[in-house]
């Protein structure tokens, strides 16, 4: 077979995809105010009683909180797979953002300095983020309120539920690229004046560069600061939290690169400074990162 899969797994990649539609279909159904309060009650559950991962997001927070008590953690845990769940429901909703307006609905960003140090100087960008807040939606708010953008993924091992998340990703004009193609496509579309967004916090498969994250030594990824610097382009740190209201708030600010050559050191130290940018998020907003990712694994000790 041209795929490679067997009739088993592409059933059940059929019956997960089948799965995965039904749940959009409804979630689209539901007022705001239910769905939320029905994504606390399904973080709850998958917390309480499927327990999934849940060892490996209460061992990851003891670690990088040590003077936190049991309790605060599983509080702060709990928050996690909420927010998790608030957030994944949210991504199917995205086809009823209605243009502009709907985003305005939605997050509160002012994206005038990131636009008055690309857009009005005729250059493009890089945007870095990371799996904190709900980065998907974020990225499509982005684009409806002045900057669409490329953005870099990480191809999905479902076929069916990839092609899915990325017509939404693109729904309101942004595009996508995945991650082994980025760094050609990534560059000719910074010199074309282009906007590039990529998630900056998980491990990069290579392990080539270590330094310290959230208190123990963890591989980074590069290619943002190879982009930067080889484009000669601005950087950003976009970070998105949830705020009581259930509007995101999109806080916005450039990572020094004027004092940076393209070259190893400099690629090295401006990946270290938006590493270190990110952490500052995690530390005071932990409840927004998403903790169920084995970040460290590719390290030892």
């Amino acid at each position: 077979m041209a795929s490679g899969k067997t009739l088993q797994q592409r059933i059940q990649e059929r019956s997960v995809f089948l799965l995965f539609s039904f749940l959009g279909t409804v979630t689209r159904m539901l007022s705001r105010d239910f769905f939320e309060r029905l994504a606390c009650v399904i973080g709850d559950i998958v917390y309480d009683v499927l327990r999934i991962r849940r060892s490996l997001v209460e061992r990851n927070l003891s670690q990088t909180f040590p003077l936190k008590s049991a309790r605060e953690i599983s509080v702060i845990a709990r928050k996690v797979y909420r927010n998790v769940v608030i957030s994944l429901l949210e991504v199917f909703r995205i086809p009823m953002i209605d243009g502009r307006n709907g985003a305005e609905k939605l997050i509160d960003a002012d994206l005038d300095e990131f636009l008055s140090a690309t857009r009005d100087q005729g250059r493009g960008g890089v945007i870095i983020s990371a799996h904190f807040g709900n980065w998907e939606l974020t990225g499509v708010c982005v684009g409806l309120l002045g900057a669409p953008m490329t953005i870099v993924v990480k191809r999905l091992r479902n076929a069916l539920i990839d092609r899915e998340i990325n017509a939404l990703r693109s729904f309101h004009g942004n595009s996508v690229v995945y991650k082994k193609q980025a760094l050609r496509e990534g560059l000719r579309l910074l010199q074309g004046g282009g906007y590039i967004t990529m998630l900056a916090d998980q491990s990069d498969p290579k392990g080539g560069f270590v330094m310290p994250f959230l208190g123990r030594p963890a591989s980074v990824f590069l290619g943002p600061a190879f982009l930067a610097l080889k484009a000669g382009v601005p950087v950003f740190l976009g970070m998105t939290r949830r705020q009581e209201s259930g509007r995101y708030l999109l806080e916005a600010r450039e990572i020094p690169t004027s004092d940076l050559s393209f070259g190893k050191a400099g690629i090295q130290e401006l990946a270290r400074r938006y590493t270190e940018a990110i952490e500052e998020y995690i530390y005071r907003y932990p409840e927004e990162w998403f903790w169920l990712h084995d970040r460290w694994k590719r390290i030892s000790g």
